[in-house]
């Protein structure tokens, strides 16, 4: 559960991680500068557990990775968009940050709402006005993706187990 941090539509991968700061990779850095450009105070202010809502096609602009990592580092447990760029929920799901999508979540979730989301199941609960949406739940290989913390540490989990 945590609080909802609205944003609209188009929101580029600049805005996520303005590009004056991609010369760290460092995600401590990253996460320090999140959302900055859209909102100065969103990385002073964002808690552990906290969810970022978007328009349509969040995260469009550059293909850069940093932009899914700085949200990630900044503890946010998900993002719910309208939909996606194609390289941004790539990016997402390599790194193990989950991004759902679902425009009746959006519409229906308001900036500062309490949420919580179940990964496993796709449900999406507003906590502050009592309702619920589902979107598509991820296949039990994504959720484990995802809980391993990306591709990487997925694929090398499972050689070990091999």
């Amino acid at each position: 559960m945590g609080k909802a941090w609205k944003f609209g539509h188009d929101i580029d991968t600049d805005v996520i991680i303005p590009a004056r700061y991609l010369n760290s990779s460092d995600p401590a850095f990253l996460a320090a500068h999140c959302m900055e450009d859209a909102d100065t105070s969103f990385a002073q202010k964002v808690q552990d557990g906290d969810i970022i809502v978007g328009g349509k096609n969040f995260g469009c602009g550059s293909s850069r990775e940093h932009a899914p990592v700085a949200i990630k580092a900044a503890k946010v447990k998900a993002v719910i968009a309208e939909s996606y760029a194609r390289i941004f929920y790539r990016n997402s799901l390599n790194i193990g940050m989950p991004i759902l999508e679902c425009p009746e979540a959006v519409a229906g979730i308001d900036n500062g709402d309490e949420v919580d989301v179940d990964l496993s199941s796709g449900q999406i609960r507003n906590l502050t006005k009592g309702t619920s949406f589902q979107a598509r739940p991820f296949p039990v290989f994504m959720q484990d993706l995802i809980k391993a913390g990306g591709l990487i540490p997925y694929v090398k989990g499972n050689r070990k187990n091999a």
